[in-house]
């Protein structure tokens, strides 16, 4: 668990009661006195109470932050294996928005413990929805003798899974799935916790049958929601969407706070093409816990595919609200809003939201741009077909000037889907076709991203258009694909992967990205290592997991990178990709 420079051999000890609270901080000693701890609070006082507290225990490098900015400042420049956080923080913000933040960004290993401290009159709210849980929470007043249990508890607990929490952060499943099997039987205090481990891993990699038999395993011994949720996900991995849905709303009508499963089973009824249904459950669970913004972003997209514009707009008013000031807000959140605004036709609410965009992100050209194009789609609502005209031919040239660099030419595919609607309403259909082609091509399989274009050709009077263009992108992506495909059929791996990296070039979509990745590790596996061709795989496996880091396609060439990788004596490049991949990390 230690970092910063510090090497630290496995420690093999007889295994603690974690009840006994002398015995496990007599076995933890050394380490207590080299952990790095964080305090987190407004006030200074509060923070010079938890040091002396600390200092018992024989801690002495503790770093102080008053402020979530102040945190984030402190995270990059060193590494903590303990923070305590005050729940309420500066500016309305709180300690589980900031823990969300840090796990969001990557900005913390799954090895750092996370403690939450609150006052007991709001324990239960904050506990009873926190979907991104602590290690612990702290109830004010507490005592010394009761953070020192708890604490022990949390970093023991942190300390036997560490070799899990390392490879789950290096995107090593593979090898996470293995430290796991290593710890069964070690330690039976932790042994649900290892086959949750176990079983979500298992899931992740698409081993969905052996999946099922960890959780059934689980539940044939106990009532676990989290077990029957894993369960659910098998089923769903295993195509049996209608078995996933019923196992799922059973969770929901059994365990009514367990808002993970409304997000599965809205998931799943989104794939059966129950939108409306799907509607339905999110805003079920956004209403018992509307702070959680990933959520509220899915009410709206979903909102927006069924026309309830009331509904989205609320979703992504709070989206944008809960992000303000923090480093997870992004462009989209102030442009879907602007976006529903329009639809309703709310020009004035939509021209101050691109007011505030344009002012929050000064100096950003992707802001500019979007800003730009919001600006021409406001104006055409309002019946200034020359104003129009004018911030497009602004944004048509700030979109040239950026397509031309290298280091700005990635920007959302939203903005870009925005800037061709603008063409369509002032009647550019050629530069608007070319412009969805390459977004439709690029996000196929993204169902949101393909309503979207749809939508706009809809609201432009271009519905057929729209059609004959979205078939025309799927018979193209199927004649490339089919190209390599047959190729490595024939026995010709070289011209396959050739093949292949002509498709991910010229369409960078989810499907070719892997495609040529997989290709070429492949190609590497039989060959030998060639450093141009790894590198090429490994950008090609970043971009296909920075559009779904959780899609097990991608999870699979990960997996075959670092097989091939580690066969050739060849240093792994950390990809990061499993990191909240459980929702156990304490």
């Amino acid at each position: 668990m230690l970092r910063g420079g510090q090497s630290r051999s496995v420690i093999h000890m007889a295994t603690p009661d974690l009840n006994n609270t002398a015995e496990l901080i007599h076995k933890l000693s050394k380490e207590l006195a080299r952990i790095r701890v964080l305090l987190v609070d407004p006030h200074a006082s509060a923070r010079n109470t938890l040091r002396i507290i600390l200092s018992s225990l024989g801690i002495t490098t503790v770093h102080n932050a008053g402020s979530s900015a102040e945190v984030l400042r402190q995270v990059k420049a060193n590494s903590f294996d303990v923070i305590f956080s005050d729940y309420h923080l500066e500016d309305g913000r709180d300690g589980q928005q900031l823990l969300e933040e840090l796990r969001q960004k990557h900005l913390i290993p799954l090895s750092t413990v996370y403690m939450i401290v609150t006052a007991e009159r709001a324990y239960r709210n904050v506990v009873s929805l926190a979907e991104l849980t602590p290690d612990d929470y702290l109830i004010k007043p507490f005592t010394a003798d009761l953070l020192q249990a708890r604490l022990a508890r949390a970093i023991y607990k942190k300390q036997f899974f560490e070799r899990v929490f390392v490879h789950l952060d290096n995107g090593a499943l593979a090898q996470a799935l293995a430290a796991c099997e290593g710890l069964l039987g070690k330690d039976e205090q932790f042994l649900y916790d290892t086959l949750r481990f176990k079983g979500e891993i298992l899931n992740s990699l698409g081993r969905h049958a052996e999946a099922e038999a960890v959780y059934q395993q689980v539940l044939d011994n106990a009532a676990a929601p989290w077990a029957r949720m894993g369960l659910a996900m098998a089923r769903r991995g295993l195509d049996d969407l209608a078995g996933a849905e019923v196992l799922g709303a059973a969770i929901v009508a059994d365990y009514p706070e367990y808002l993970a499963a409304y997000d599965f089973v809205a998931s799943v009824r989104e794939e059966m093409g129950k939108l409306a249904e799907a509607q339905e459950i999110l805003q079920k669970a956004s209403q018992m816990s509307p702070n959680n913004s990933v959520r509220q972003r899915m009410v709206g997209d979903v909102a927006m595919r069924n026309e309830d514009f009331q509904v989205a707009e609320r979703a992504y008013g709070k989206v944008l609200e809960r992000h303000r000031g923090s480093s997870l807000r992004v462009i989209d959140d102030y442009t879907n809003l602007t976006r529903v605004m329009l639809d309703q036709g709310h020009t004035s609410g939509a021209k101050m939201i691109t007011q505030e965009l344009r002012r929050d992100w000064r100096g950003n050209k992707h802001g500019e741009l979007a800003a730009t194009i919001m600006d021409s789609l406001c104006a055409d609502k309002e019946g200034e077909p020359a104003k129009a005209r004018q911030a497009l031919e602004k944004a048509l040239a700030l979109h040239s000037s950026l397509q031309e660099d290298a280091r700005q030419k990635d920007f959302s595919h939203k903005i870009a889907v925005d800037l061709a609607h603008a063409c369509l309403a002032a009647g550019d259909e050629s530069r608007a076709q070319e412009i969805l082609s390459k977004v439709a091509a690029e996000n196929h399989e993204d169902r949101n991203m393909i309503a979207h274009i749809q939508g706009v050709f809809s609201k432009t009077g271009n519905e057929e258009a729209g059609q004959a263009l979205l078939a025309k992108v799927g018979r193209e992506i199927v004649e490339l694909n089919n190209r390599g495909v047959l190729a490595a059929r024939g026995g010709d791996l070289g011209a396959s992967v050739q093949m292949l990296i002509e498709a991910a070039e010229r369409v960078p979509n989810l499907q070719f990205l892997i495609n040529a990745s997989k290709a070429i590790l492949t190609l590497l596996d039989r060959n030998g290592w060639n450093e141009e061709m790894g590198r090429r795989a490994v950008r090609y496996l970043q971009m296909a997991q920075a559009k779904d880091m959780r899609n097990a396609k991608v999870i699979s060439a990960r997996e075959l990178y670092i097989q091939v990788a580690r066969k050739y004596g060849i240093a792994v490049v950390p990809m990061g990709g499993a990191r909240g991949t459980s929702q156990t990390s304490g």
